[in-house]
């Protein structure tokens, strides 16, 4: 079955802007694995899956994640409590607050628990060496969300942002993999698109991650009176644009340039 990926400027044709001040890393997909691109490549069809079943009940992620909320608050979870995963370690919620341009809101994501220790990840917190517990969370990347309930960037944040602990990106890099929200509440849909979302941009949020310790370390260093993971004069370390169909043409010209077969399109 073909399935379709839209994209904030696609379906619009507003392209998003990055906040003021805030970096961008530079990302190539070209050095990939031909294993990755096939990996992205199903996470891509998954993206599309999601949005293709919520379009066709005249939804989207976001209104299918807020659906029974009669007034949307900002700084609230939604939905209340967070949704997390057990078997995975894997969580996530959405909530919205004033900062980023064309902002509606954007998703919050993380691993805590069998996320981290099945790995035997040594996590350093912000304020004490420990390895972390049930409730401690590491956060892995934000998505910003378009007024239309497209995807429109990814963002990494300071330490203070979400409480995480702190985990260094190359701790965190094998850890990615982990993030998977399998299980149907509140939206079978909406959880198989963002663990599909993060699978087919893991490279962005590699990068990411990887400046957003480069990002701390200089800020330390220039202040090496403060705690940099706590300072709120730095909030957003990183950020990226994403467009899920451009990703997903990026991953079929390499298919096709190292002549793997395609099983399914996306389009």
């Amino acid at each position: 079955m073909a399935a379709s990926v839209s994209a904030s400027s696609a379906a619009t044709g507003i392209s998003p802007v990055a906040p003021e001040g805030v970096a961008q890393p530079t990302v190539a997909l070209d050095g990939l694995t031909p294993a990755e691109v096939r990996g992205m490549r199903e996470a891509a069809i998954e993206v599309a899956e999601g949005q293709r079943v919520l379009a066709k009940a005249g939804l989207n992620v976001v209104g299918e994640l807020l659906r029974g909320h009669d007034t949307f608050y900002e700084d609230d979870h939604y939905p209340t409590g967070d949704v997390f995963d057990g078997e995975t370690g894997s969580q996530y919620y959405y909530h919205a607050h004033r900062g980023i341009e064309l902002e509606h809101g954007h998703f919050h994501t993380f691993l805590r628990g069998p996320g981290l220790l099945g790995a035997g990840a040594d996590v350093t917190a912000a304020q004490a060496d420990s390895v972390p517990g049930h409730d401690d969370l590491v956060h892995l990347v934000g998505v910003s969300m378009d007024p239309w309930g497209f995807p429109m960037a990814l963002f990494a944040t300071n330490q203070w942002v979400t409480g995480e602990s702190w985990l260094p990106a190359v701790e965190l890099d094998p850890l990615l993999p982990n993030f998977a929200i399998d299980h149907a509440w509140p939206s079978w849909p909406v959880n198989r698109w963002i663990t599909g979302l993060l699978a087919l941009f893991r490279p962005q949020l590699r990068a990411l991650l990887a400046q957003r310790d480069a990002v701390v370390a200089q800020w330390q260093q220039k202040r090496p009176q403060s705690n940099a993971l706590q300072d709120t004069g730095l909030e957003l370390t990183g950020w990226l644009a994403i467009d899920p169909r451009r990703q997903a043409e990026e991953l079929d010209a390499l298919y096709d340039a190292d002549g793997m077969p395609r099983n399914q399109q996306v389009r």
